[in-house]
This record gives structure tokens, C-alpha cells and sequence, in this order.
């Protein structure tokens, strides 16, 4: 490894970081993270911060997961690659399918389909159930309806039920056939609703006149996330997701959860299908699943679909999609480690207890200060909207933020910044004091704009 000089000096030159702007990132050089330990990370200089972005929404276990490590390395030494393409299979992957098996059962999902992350995960399930409805004869429904200020990923046909225009608008035209209501989101609506069972019920309304719109028989599937994360973490109404649930058994439209984010217990209860009380057709899954030590993701499948798969007679149902790393035995000897210890922690339990804490004192400090126009979260996903006038709304500007950002990074803890929203959401296994650093470093963040 080369010496933190050259580090230093080539730091943004040879690479383009994901949703930066690669002018600003050599202007601004990123923060260089070199080292990891439970909960903490340490720069290129030695400063340690708790890690309120958790990676980014993946290292639930925290930096010293050993029984991971050791798996990886293992698995690396007996088989380091094989594809699961037709023909071949590998130990550690089916393995981890009758693992994954039991722990989605509450959730009426039997069969997995692995992907390389997130992004393959959305992209998995949309053409599964586009697929699902030509085996059951109904060519006609290949449209795709989700939310506004929901985020999928970045592939064309996951970006494409991107609710968010900065995701999409300089990659357009995207995929025809996507479209999108309003998110249950009490601080921004169309409908200037602020109580959320209302709200509830008039983005349901919504989501009808726009099926009765497209044409039910023309539509393949609802896409959501439980709690929506990268649009500013927002948390639907309890009797939404099950309302949508509802709707869409009634028009035989099938429902992807979009649990990238919320599988294996970041909303307090071990899937956000579970938390909201509903079943999916289909539940996409990634970052957790391995504690982000290795590329990987699953897609989980309903009885009900596998069963239209496994019982075709005509070949409509021979897959023609998968990924080179698909069931890599690597990334299934992490994810049998990952889920072991996720289990043995109860890290869903810890993160609703410590979720509590870190949102309480989060409105504490919306009392404290007017730029926090609005503070929401479920377990440990937790966001902070930042106003230059609470009556209007208006984002606070990126400089002041900016300011925030790096006073928190200095006084102990790292945070992500995404549009005027602050995203806090750490590993599953911190501590109350780790969550009293990450709310002391904020305050200190907002009392150096004030």
C-alpha cells in the first residue's frame, strides 16, 4: 500500500465516486477511511467517529463481525467461485436457501434468487413478475406502478420506479410503463395532509384511480420500500402497506417489497413486510444480508409465484436472467455467518430500543433548533430535514449543511447528507452511549451554524 502522501495527493483523481459530482470530489477531497472496529471508523489521519451511516444501511454488525470474516476466509480456501447457472449448484448456497428459507416464512416466502446487490435485487423482481404474469396467460400487464420518493437503485428498470427525479431526469428517457403516486409523507403531500392514517387513506385512493386509470390488466406489480430510506426516511402509516396489500390482491397486481434496507432488522422487527403486518410476492433484499463484507443479495419469492414457476408445462417459465456472481460461495458462506450472528444478537431488538433513544433526542434538538423542520424515523433509520424557514419549508443551503456535516465529523461521528436531509442509521449492535455521540456531535454540527 502506498504511503498517506500519495494517498493524499491522488485522493478523487483517478476515480469517480457514485452520486458525486467529480469536479466537486477533487475540489473536496472525500473523507479516507482506512480502518474499522465495532461501531467506529478511523481516517487516513487517525480520527475515530462513531459510524452513524452504518457503510451505508449495510453494516448492521458492525467492523468486528469475526465469525463472518473467518467464513469468508474459509470458504475462499475450499471454493473461491463457481456459477449456480444451469447444471451446477455449490454447498454453501443451498445451504444458505433452506436458512433463508426458515427465516422468511412469517413473511410466506420459500425461494430465493441471488443477486450481486440491491440495484440486481429490484431489477430481479420486476422481471420475474413480469414473467409470472405471461406464464398465467396475461401478456398485457408489463406496467409498473411505486412511489413517489421511493429509491430502487440504479439500473434502468430499477431507476425507472425511481420516485426521485434527481435519480433519473439526466438518464431519461427510462423504462415506458412505470408510474407513480403519492408517498404517505406527512410533511410533503399534495393533498397538505398532515394527519398520517389520513394520508394513509388518500395515497390508497390515489393508488386505485391509478390502476382504474392504466387498466389493472395492463399493470405487473407494486414496488415499495416498508420505510422509504434514501428519499429521507419515511415512515407510512401503519395501515398503509397493508392497504396496498390489500389492493393489489384485489386486482391480481403483484407486490415487491423493496427490503434492501429494512430486511434483517433495521425497523425493529426482522423484515419491514413483518413490521407493517403483510406478505409480499416478491422481497428484495442485499446489503445486510453479508454485513457488506461481500457483494450480495437475494430475492425472495411467495409459494404462490413459485408455484406458477415450478408447475409450467409450456417453457414459459425457463429463466432467462441471472448474474455471473449469482449464489457465489463466498458471499453464501457470509450470509449463513451473517444471519447466524444477526439471529444470536436480536440486533431487531436493539435497534428498536436504541431507534427510540436516537429519535427522541433527535427531537430535543428540533426544539433546540429552527433549521430541524421536521424529524422522523423507525427503528434505527432516522432523518433530519433542514429548513431555512420552518413556515415554507424552504431547504436549507448545501454550505450550511456542508458546515453541519464536518462539525459533527470533528466532534465524533459520521453522518450522511443526502439533498437537506441528515440520514442517520448505524450499525444494529451500538450502545446508548454510542447513540449520545451521534447526538452530541449533531448538536454541536447545528450549534456552529447558529
Amino acid at each position: 500500500m502506498r504511503d498517506n502522501n500519495f494517498l493524499k495527493a491522488n485522493n478523487a483523481r483517478s476515480v469517480w465516486h457514485p452520486m458525486a459530482h467529480p469536479g466537486d470530489s477533487l475540489k473536496n477531497p472525500p473523507t479516507i477511511v482506512t480502518g474499522g472496529q465495532g461501531v467506529r471508523i478511523t481516517d487516513i489521519d487517525g480520527h475515530e467517529v462513531v459510524d452513524g451511516v452504518g457503510g451505508l444501511w449495510n453494516v448492521n454488525l458492525g467492523y468486528s463481525c469475526d465469525p463472518i470474516k473467518e467464513a469468508i476466509a474459509k470458504q475462499l480456501e475450499s471454493l473461491p467461485y463457481y456459477s449456480i447457472f444451469r447444471g451446477t449448484s455449490n454447498d454453501a448456497v443451498i445451504e444458505l436457501s433452506e436458512e433463508l428459507r426458515d427465516f422468511f416464512e412469517p413473511d410466506g416466502l420459500s425461494r430465493a434468487f441471488y443477486t450481486s446487490g440491491g440495484s440486481d435485487s429490484v431489477e430481479t423482481a420486476l422481471r420475474l413478475s413480469r414473467q409470472y404474469h405471461k406464464i398465467k396467460g396475461h401478456p398485457g400487464r408489463v406496467k409498473f406502478l411505486s412511489l413517489k420518493y421511493g429509491y430502487h437503485g440504479t439500473h434502468f428498470g430499477a431507476a425507472s420506479v425511481n420516485g426521485n427525479a434527481k435519480f433519473r431526469t439526466a438518464y431519461e428517457p427510462l423504462m415506458a410503463g412505470c408510474h407513480h403516486i403519492p408517498a404517505p409523507f406527512t410533511y410533503h403531500n399534495p393533498f397538505n395532509e398532515t394527519d398520517p392514517e389520513k394520508l394513509a387513506q388518500l395515497c390508497l385512493n390515489a393508488l386505485e384511480a391509478e390502476i382504474a386509470f392504466q387498466g389493472a390488466n395492463t399493470i405487473a406489480a407494486f414496488v415499495m420500500e416498508p420505510v422509504l430510506g434514501a428519499g429521507g426516511v419515511i415512515v407510512p402509516h401503519k395501515s398503509f402497506m397493508p392497504g396496498v396489500r390489500e389492493i393489489c390482491s384485489k386486482h391480481g397486481i403483484l407486490l415487491i417489497a423493496d427490503e434492501v434496507i429494512t430486511a434483517f432488522g433495521r425497523t425493529g422487527s426482522w423484515t419491514g413486510s413483518r413490521h407493517w403486518g403483510m406478505k409480499p410476492d416478491f422481497l428484495c433484499s442485499a446489503k445486510a444480508i453479508t454485513n457488506g463484507f461481500f457483494p450480495f443479495g437475494a430475492v425472495m419469492i411467495s409459494d404462490e409465484v413459485a408455484e406458477a414457476f415450478e408447475t409450467d408445462k409450456t417453457g414459459a417459465a425457463a429463466i432467462g436472467h441471472g448474474y455471473t456472481y449469482s449464489g457465489h460461495p463466498v458471499g453464501a458462506a457470509a450470509a449463513l455467518a451473517c444471519l447466524r450472528e444477526t439471529k444470536r444478537l436480536k440486533v431487531n431488538e436493539n435497534a428498536a430500543a436504541r431507534g427510540k433513544e436516537l429519535l427522541a433526542g433527535l427531537h430535543t434538538l428540533s426544539d433546540k433548533y429552527e433549521i430541524i423542520g421536521n424529524v422522523r424515523g423507525e427503528g434505527l433509520m432516522c432523518a433530519a430535514e433542514l429548513v431555512s424557514d420552518r413556515e415554507t419549508k424552504k431547504p436549507l443551503d448545501k454550505p450550511t449543511i456542508g458546515t453541519i456535516a464536518k462539525t459533527a465529523y470533528e466532534t465524533g461521528a459520521m453522518i450522511r447528507v443526502s439533498g437537506n436531509n441528515i440520514i442517520i442509521s448505524p450499525p444494529l449492535v451500538l450502545t446508548s452511549a454510542d447513540v449520545q455521540t451521534l447526538l452530541t456531535s449533531l448538536d454541536a454540527g447545528f450549534a456552529a451554524v447558529q
